[in-house]
C-alpha cells in the first residue's frame, strides 16, 4: 500500500481533507498530523508542518502535502529541515515541474487559493510524476548534477 503524510492549519483545513479523501479513494494510507477542524482544534501553520517535515527528513515517509491559507509558510518553514523539499504549487504545471525538475518531496498548497478540484488535480501530477519526466535531453543530464551540489549546500548548512 502507498502511503503518505499530510497537515494543514485551519485555513488550509477544507482542502486536506479533500485531497485526503481522494488519496484514501485511490488506496493510499494516509497519516493526517493537524489540524482538527477550522476552529479550537486547528493549529498554527508552524506547527503543522513541524508535525510533517521531520518525518519526512528522516525517510519515514517518501512525500507529504502541506496546506496553510497561502502555501508559503508551509514552504518557508517544511524548507528548514534536511533532506526536505517543499515546493508551492498553484497549478499543475508547477506540480509537474517541481517534481520533475526539483525532485520535490512536500507539495504546499494554499487553501485560500486552490479550490479542492484543483488541489486534487495538483495532487495527483505531484504524485504520479517522477524525477526527469518529460524533460530536455539536456536537462537529464545536468539535473542530477544540480540537485547533487544542492545536497552540498545542505550539508554546509544543516548541522
Amino acid at each position: 500500500m502507498k502511503k503518505i503524510i499530510v497537515a494543514s492549519d485551519r485555513a488550509g483545513f477544507t482542502l486536506k481533507e479533500a485531497v485526503k479523501e481522494h488519496l484514501t479513494e485511490l488506496g493510499y494510507e494516509v497519516t493526517d498530523v493537524g489540524s482538527k477542524d477550522t476552529g479550537d482544534g486547528g493549529m498554527a501553520y508552524w506547527q503543522a508542518a513541524k508535525n510533517l517535515a521531520p518525518r519526512v527528513s528522516s525517510g519515514e515517509f517518501e512525500r507529504g502535502i502541506l496546506v496553510c491559507g497561502t502555501g508559503m509558510g508551509m514552504s518557508i518553514v517544511a524548507n528548514k529541515y534536511p533532506n526536505v523539499y517543499a515546493a508551492l504549487c498553484e497549478n499543475t504545471f508547477c506540480a509537474h515541474n517541481c517534481r520533475a525538475v526539483n525532485n520535490a518531496n512536500v507539495l504546499t498548497m494554499g487553501g485560500w487559493i486552490t479550490p479542492p478540484y484543483t488541489g486534487i488535480a495538483i495532487t495527483d501530477t505531484f504524485l504520479n510524476t517522477d524525477f526527469l519526466e518529460g524533460v530536455t535531453e539536456w536537462q537529464t543530464e545536468n539535473l542530477p548534477i544540480f540537485l547533487s551540489e544542492v545536497k552540498n549546500i545542505e550539508k554546509e548548512n544543516f548541522h
